[in-house]
């Protein structure tokens, strides 16, 4: 990690595009789904401008990811196949997304749960 920034060292779509596996220089690798990825995406659209705003995302249990973006040297810009592209995955929310993943998907089933959507 730079700077206490995580860096990413590779960043791979599987060939069926269903996972992103990003590794860091810290020796740290995450096998990221596309329906993690999409259901927690850092685009407005479903963090909104407040905590309030979030949404809870179903019906993303088949996404893939489409394309497979570089900006600038901080992040990169996903696009899924149903049309989502505007989140920005900076170096810093994957990595966070990685290691925090078994928490943050289990409140993300929990929510849907809470909101009475599926993942289908």
């Amino acid at each position: 990690m730079t700077d206490n920034q995580p860096w990413p060292t590779e960043i791979r779509l599987t060939s069926d595009r269903s996972t992103l596996a990003v590794s860091f220089e810290d020796g740290r690798r995450f096998e990221l789904a596309a329906e993690y990825l999409r259901v927690l995406s850092p685009s407005a659209e479903v963090q909104g401008h407040s905590p309030e705003q979030r949404q809870i995302v179903g019906g993303k249990q088949n996404v893939t990811i489409a394309t497979v973006d570089p900006v600038g040297n901080y992040a990169v810009r996903l696009g899924f196949d149903d049309g989502h592209n505007t989140g920005l995955f900076t170096w810093r929310y994957l990595y966070e997304l990685g290691a925090g993943y078994a928490a943050k998907w289990d409140a993300y089933l929990a929510d849907l749960e809470r909101v009475g959507k599926s993942r289908a």
